[in-house]
């Protein structure tokens, strides 16, 4: 690696992993990320990363302008993250109560995976109410593409692929592709 390479990866990639570690607030922690991308870890509930969790691609997109978000929203909060599981660059994860990511999953460039609403649906309660929620698991070796969203009370079975721009709002079995808005089974694997 060329001086002019070392100096923009410092600037550019180093120095931003630093801000987003210094900025991050998650005191239950466990597990050791390879951050090759920033990530931003907030809330008061629990995170737990496997072996060889590699966070961000340096070939995809974003990757100088852009960090990966994961939010355990309340002390009872969690998100379980197992061995090999890759995260390319732009992921969101919002757990309200919990997100398991089992073992070998990659997920692709800006997908959100969410288990609320976020805010309650009635216009009475949408500021003050309680959401409803629901545990997302994504089994071992799912592939999630570009763009995609997983929401709330969602099983993904193992082997599945989700194709890029997908809204997954049911259960996907496993060994299958689905893909669209909302989300369903194209072809088995």
């Amino acid at each position: 690696m060329g001086i002019i390479s070392r100096i923009k990866q410092f600037c550019f990639v180093t120095l931003r992993i630093k801000k987003y570690k210094f900025l991050s607030d998650c005191k239950r922690v466990s597990g050791k990320p390879n951050l090759y991308f920033p990530l931003l870890l907030k809330g008061n509930g629990k995170v737990q990363f496997g072996k060889n969790f590699q966070n961000g691609v340096v070939e995809s997109s974003c990757y100088y302008s852009n960090y990966n978000y994961i939010l355990s929203m309340d002390h009872e909060s969690e998100v379980i993250i197992g061995d090999n599981v890759v995260f390319s660059n732009g992921v969101s994860i919002y757990a309200k109560s919990k997100v398991t990511i089992e073992d070998k999953v990659m997920i692709g460039i800006n997908c959100f995976i969410i288990d609320s609403d976020g805010h309650d649906l009635s216009a009475q309660e949408r500021m003050t109410g309680i959401p409803k929620t629901a545990e997302i698991t994504i089994k071992k070796n799912v592939a999630i593409y570009y763009n995609s969203t997983i929401l709330k009370g969602v099983t993904i079975g193992e082997n599945s692929v989700i194709g890029s721009g997908s809204i997954v709002t049911r259960d996907i079995p496993a060994n299958v592709f689905a893909a669209g808005n909302p989300a369903k089974v194209i072809r088995n694997l």
